[in-house]
């Protein structure tokens, strides 16, 4: 005999946003080891990328680098931040309208940046090493927009506790970005 079970409640728009954010933080630390790993030796130049085919270390932590790069960036824009307007009571809308809204709210510098790194994610991924002077640009661009995903998840992280009042032993860590 099965005894009845009380039916399990869906999560909370404020539970799917801090489960997300979970998410985005590991996503951000292996962005951050790419990161460091890629350009921590200096800035690949195009000889650098033109000599990628046969120094296959390189070519794998560009990859990596490229790959955490674009899925962190999905993540925030695709699930984050529609989450994290749902948790503050507000409709998410279309990928613009939100990048609008974060930026009024003060999380986002510039919609327009991000819509910039947006584009250069796709370059970065379809356009590999067709010209490696314009490659090597878009890595030294790609530098600069991964600090902005990571800015950005701290700003949310901030924001979730400033403003949706979740205590700090809730949130995943920062990822020490200047804020």
């Amino acid at each position: 005999m099965t005894t009845p079970t009380e039916p399990i409640a869906p999560p909370t728009p404020l539970e799917r946003f801090l489960a997300t954010l979970d998410i985005v933080h590991r996503e951000g630390t292996h962005l951050l080891w790419s990161l460091q790993r890629l350009f921590g030796a200096g800035e690949p130049d195009a000889d650098w990328v033109r000599m990628l085919e046969s120094r296959p270390e390189d070519a794998e932590r560009l990859e990596a680098f490229v790959s955490r790069f674009g899925r962190m960036q999905d993540t925030i824009g695709d699930k984050l931040l529609p989450r994290w307007l749902a948790a503050l009571s507000e409709r998410p809308a279309s990928m613009i309208e939100n990048l609008r809204r974060a930026e009024r709210l003060g999380v986002l510098d510039s919609a327009e940046a991000w819509i910039a790194a947006r584009n250069l994610r796709n370059r970065l991924v379809h356009e590999y090493q067709t010209d490696p002077e314009t490659f090597a640009q878009d890595l030294r661009l790609a530098e600069d927009a991964a600090h902005l995903l990571l800015r950005t998840y701290d700003r949310l992280r901030e924001d979730a506790h400033r403003r949706l009042d979740v205590a700090p032993d809730r949130l995943p860590p920062a990822l020490d970005v200047k804020v």
